[in-house]
């Protein structure tokens, strides 16, 4: 049977990062190892150093096939089975084939080759994976009709991911490495985004992560590897529940950090029968503490609580692990050695640390209560049975002695015992057991009507009879013990269930737990008290129902949350089996009570943050921008009105010329802060309706006047209208290519680049000037923002502000990326007033169109 072939993936983050250059650079090197490699598929897309790889490889010639009288070229399979290399170079592994082929997908084409025994080099982009489709859709705006199965890669023998930044990938396709010239500009601002790119490359590494997590848990299975690897840090800490969980979380937070990158994981192990429940406050405050420190909350199902533990421990394969000192008293860690000592001795390479608390020794044993699982009218019921059925039973079995043994006495005294330990629990099969004892050495055994025992075999049979009758009893009352707490801990879990729901879909969050609170115990009222100090006076934080608590004291319960907040409970007193429950409404109401009083605090601060940003800025502007042209007018009517000097008309006209300017740019100004007034206030008044781009924007450059000398425009084929008020866009257009043509260097002006995607329209003005940091693109966007006070060589004030948010109250965005080679480019993006035709994957060819040329069109 023939041996099947290897595959091995070249994984690319992105379209040109150089999947295919790797693949035949790979292929080179085993070619001049020996190994016999052909190239049975390979696409360069016109890529010259691609192209120099394939020299001195041997290529099979493609299958030439005809669909809908188009000619195209396919994947020869048939060829490449005949030839029967060694190792086989198939680019594209998620290309559809054309209709006609053998097979529907290339990556069917490659499993008949593996099949066959021949290995495969192939690539794939990260975009192409099934599992991913939808992301990258949702991430880019285009959609990606072909995919592959993540299966199909994850069988590889080998995946190896082609990797480059966002933008060194950018620089590579301004130089024309990826796309040709007429293309290079709308694949920037389309699908070669910084932001897309990066989400690309994320995506990537963790798919493969996943990958060689798989990869290495599969290797361990394999060889039969279970003890822990370090390949990285984590500090797994066990919670029991109770108060001393938070000093385990912290100590186990501070391990953590001592080694960067460590992984922080809280585990609470809910034993398998659910009963020993553990107090869900104190869960619920510990899992919000690990939360708090980085760290993560897990729950997991054990019977055994030390196996579950390590089981956990070893499955996310931990280094550490944090345990608390046993709270058992030292009679009980005699009895049984605990849950420390047992995952100690048994946790292998995984560290364990016992860290000592408070609680440390303190006892937890209870003894259960002889029917503490039973109601009292069962008890009673019980005793009834026993008082009355021991005399009845005696005298029944007296009247035919002479027909009955003592063996069977003794199985109708145990009938009756475990008839009455069913009926009331430990009690009264106990009161059977002795009464039974004494009447059957009375009565029944010889000699007769002494408690003596003749017979050694008789005195054994009483004891045993004794034994069953409270082993039995004791099985009873903790299976009955038993049923009741779990009918309790399910009350408790789906009420907190409810309580869950209830908290996350509701508008108020603390005002739906407290309401939950006096649904779910019949309380006439429920009201969270706090203060601010120890002695400070009580104030009602929330309050749900009837007449409010004003303080602990008025209500008939109060479960304390710290020393400064409290519940209060109006309308019965709580019962001491349900204060748990009420615990953990109580933390809750306590964590929704902070959260309410930070998202105040957030919005109060930053209202202020704005008032005191908007006065600043608009003092900087009143002091600086206002002032400079009302100078440069001031100075020019005064020289003007001067009797002392005369003249000539030039001179008179370049006055009235500086005037005049600014005068104009003091009514840009005006007008601007009007418009960011009326923004920040929603009273901007606008008309959206379809706007030919192609008839605005030369309008725009004719605005401009000189400024607009040189600027080219590249528009893409077919564009659609979009959707905007046409003198709120110019005004938008004009504010930013102004800005774009003041600091671009000479003979170097801007472009104009519009394409359609997605969709939506974007209008990118590419600048190649000094750009603006990647710290402060988003600052100058700040109203009245100067980054400097008379250099604006990185940005301007008033006017990309209004610019924004102009855009986005026509439904558009404005946003600043670097230009490759240097420079800024700011893309206004708006919906299309119609969308022309299916939305195209791969960018369009734009053409360039002269300046010049458009303003006569215009004319």
């Amino acid at each position: 049977m023939t041996a099947r072939g290897t595959l091995r993936v070249y994984l690319g983050a992105a379209p040109g990062v150089g999947k295919t250059y790797k693949m035949l650079e790979e292929g080179r090197r085993r070619l001049e190892r020996g190994t016999d490699v052909v190239v049975g598929f390979v696409e360069t897309h016109g890529r010259p150093f691609t192209e120099a790889m394939l020299d001195g490889l041997e290529v099979l010639p493609r299958r030439p096939m005809t669909y809908r009288g188009a000619a195209f070229t396919e994947l020869d399979l048939d060829a490449v089975l005949a030839r029967r290399p060694e190792i086989a170079l198939i680019d594209e592994l998620a290309h559809t084939n054309v209709p006609g082929s053998p097979h529907a997908k290339r990556w069917e084409d490659i499993e008949r080759l593996l099949a066959a025994g021949i290995d495969v080099l192939t690539t794939v982009n990260v975009q192409h994976l099934e599992s991913l489709n939808d992301v990258v859709e949702s991430i880019t705006g285009v959609p990606q009709r072909e995919t592959v199965p993540d299966a199909v890669v994850r069988r590889a023998e080998q995946i190896e991911l082609v990797d480059m930044t966002p933008e060194a990938l950018r620089r590579r396709m301004a130089h024309g490495n990826i796309y040709k010239p007429e293309k290079i500009d709308a694949a920037l601002g389309n699908y070669f985004r910084v932001g897309n790119l990066t989400a690309l490359r994320e995506l990537a590494l963790l798919w493969l992560a996943d990958k060689v997590d798989d990869q290495l848990d599969r290797y361990r299975a394999e060889h039969g590897i279970d003890k822990t690897w370090e390949t990285r840090e984590r500090v797994v800490v066990a919670l029991t529940g109770g108060p001393e969980g938070d000093t385990l979380i912290r100590r186990a937070a501070r391990i953590a950090a001592r080694t960067k990158g460590a992984d922080l994981m809280a585990v609470h192990v809910v034993r398998g029968d659910g009963l020993a429940a553990a107090d869900p406050a104190n869960l619920t405050r510990q899992r919000l503490l690990a939360e708090s420190l980085g760290g993560t909350y897990h729950q997991v199902l054990g019977a055994d609580v030390a196996g579950a533990l390590l089981d956990f421990a070893s499955g996310v394969n931990a280094t550490q692990l944090v345990l608390g000192a046993s709270r058992r008293g030292r009679l009980a860690q005699i009895l049984s050695p605990g849950v420390g000592v047992t995952t100690t001795a048994a946790s292998g390479a995984i560290d364990v640390h016992l860290v000592t608390h408070e609680q440390a020794r303190q006892g937890r044993l209870r003894l259960a209560r002889p029917g503490g699982g039973l109601t009292l009218r069962r008890r009673l019921l019980g005793v009834a049975v026993a008082v009355t059925g021991l005399p009845l039973l005696t005298l029944g079995l007296g009247t035919i002695r002479e027909d009955m043994s003592l063996p069977s006495d003794i199985l109708a005294y145990l009938v009756l015992a475990v008839g009455a330990a069913l009926v009331g629990g430990l009690l009264p099969a106990l009161i059977c057991a002795v009464g039974g004892f004494l009447l059957l050495n009375w009565f029944f055994t010889p000699p007769l009507y002494q408690f003596t025992v003749a017979e050694h075999e008789n005195l054994f049979a009483l004891v045993a009879f004794v034994g069953v009758a409270v082993a039995v009893a004791t099985v009873v009352d903790g299976a009955a013990r038993r049923a009741r707490d779990a009918a309790r801990a399910s009350a408790e879990a789906q009420t907190l269930a409810t309580l869950a729901g209830s908290v996350l879909h509701g508008d108020n969050p603390l005002d739906a737990l407290l309401e939950r609170v006096r649904e779910s115990f019949g309380l006439t009222s429920v009201t969270l008290l706090e203060r601010d100090a120890e002695h400070a006076p009580w104030r009602i934080a929330a309050t749900v129902g009837g007449q409010p608590c004003t303080t602990p004291s008025d209500g008939e319960s109060e479960v304390p949350i710290d020393d400064d907040a409290a519940l209060v409970l109006r309308g019965h007193p709580l019962q001491a089996a349900d204060r748990r429950l009420v615990e953990a409404f109580a933390a809750h109401a306590a964590i929704a009570l902070r959260q309410r009083r930070l998202g105040e605090q957030a919005a109060a601060a930053g209202s202020l943050a704005e008032v005191d940003k908007l006065r600043t800025a608009l003092l900087s502007a009143v002091s600086h921008d206002l002032r400079t042209p009302l100078a440069s007018a001031k100075a020019a009517v005064g020289s003007l009105r001067s009797p002392d000097v005369h003249f000539s008309p030039e001179d008179t006209e370049e006055l009235l010329a500086t005037a005049e300017e600014s005068l104009d740019k003091l009514t840009r100004l005006v007008e601007n802060l009007l418009d960011m007034s009326r923004l920040q206030a929603g009273a901007l008044a606008m008309t959206l309706q379809p706007v030919s781009i192609a008839e605005a924007v030369p309008r725009v450059i004719d605005d401009l006047g000189p400024l607009g000398t040189g600027v080219r425009i590249s528009l893409a084929a077919d564009l659609p209208e979009v959707h905007a008020d046409p003198a709120l866009l110019e005004r938008v257009l004009v504010n930013v290519l102004a800005n774009a043509v003041r600091y671009s260097p000479p003979g170097n002006p801007p472009i104009i680049g519009i394409s359609e995607h997605a969709g939506k329209v974007d209008i990118r003005i590419i600048d190649h000037g000094p750009g603006i940091p990647a710290a402060d693109r988003e600052r100058v966007f700040q109203p009245f923002q100067r980054l400097g006070d008379r250099d604006n060589a990185t940005g301007v004030g008033l006017g990309l502000a209004l610019s924004r948010g102009l855009a986005e109250a026509m439904g558009g965005t404005l946003a600043p990326e670097p230009t490759p080679g240097g420079g800024l480019t700011m893309t206004l993006t708006l919906p299309s007033a119609d969308i022309i035709g299916p939305v195209r994957a791969d960018p369009v060819l734009p053409t360039y169109l002269d300046t010049s040329a458009v303003g006569k069109a215009e004319r």
